[in-house]
């Protein structure tokens, strides 16, 4: 099953010649998620449509920036997104003001890819294409993956570790039921949750490196993430 999603990967990618990530055999092993610094916002015209370029990394300040853009010119009417992600709420916050807009597409491009928090920006379309050869890569969203500050906490004692995991599965319980919420608000099966992300591991692991996974484009229509485009009557 794994081997059949990476090689449906692959072609989503554009053919064999697109090399694959060996860790997680479903992605490209160099996505393009944009500059890495905060996310631009970029009107521009692309196949006579008047499109927001949005491109980096999602930071607190990215909603009101995202609704001024937007508000600042009546014409755009689809968002490209390229982003390795960022500030999980706001990210759900930015998809809500993209979904305040009726009719606003949202788009990954071919080559582009969309990672963690952006997954959430670019559900608030009201409309979403993920182009063949664009990137939906998606993770297990916790409170934190940073083995590092856990590994810390657990050599300063158990009551330290205690804590910290407590903090952990708390704030990990909250914004698992916000994202939720989100998929039912933006008409996204809540599979996706169950089946795809919350199934990925937060860190590597000796037996499974794996903690990455991109959808196929049968998966993107499977779980609404892309929705059928129906002809106007």
């Amino acid at each position: 099953m794994r081997a059949g999603a990476a090689l449906a990967a692959m072609v989503l990618l554009g053919g064999a010649a697109a090399p694959m990530d060996p860790d997680n055999p479903t992605c490209p092993a160099a996505p393009d998620f944009g500059p890495a610094k905060a996310m631009t916002l970029t009107p521009a015209d692309r196949d006579g449509k008047r499109v927001l370029l949005a491109e980096g990394a999602i930071d607190a300040t990215l909603p009101a920036r995202l609704k001024a853009a937007i508000e600042a010119d009546e014409r755009i009417e689809e968002v490209w997104l390229r982003s390795r992600g960022g500030n999980a709420r706001a990210g759900n916050e930015a998809g809500k003001v993209i979904r305040s807009y009726r009719g606003m597409l949202t788009r990954i491009p071919a080559g582009w890819a969309c990672f963690s928090a952006c997954n959430f920006v670019f559900m608030g379309g009201d409309r979403r294409v993920v182009d063949d050869g664009g990137v939906f890569m998606v993770h297990m969203f916790t409170h934190t993956g940073d083995r590092a500050t856990i590994d810390e906490v657990v050599i300063e004692g158990s009551k330290a570790t205690t804590e910290y995991i407590a903090s952990v599965e708390q704030s990990s319980a909250l914004l698992a039921s916000e994202d939720n919420d989100f998929l039912i608000r933006m008409g996204i099966s809540r599979k996706l949750l169950t089946d795809i992300m919350y199934r990925q591991q937060a860190v590597k692991s000796e037996d499974n490196p794996s903690t990455r996974y991109c959808l196929s484009q049968a998966e993107v229509r499977e779980y609404n993430v892309m929705p059928e485009e129906k002809s106007a009557p």
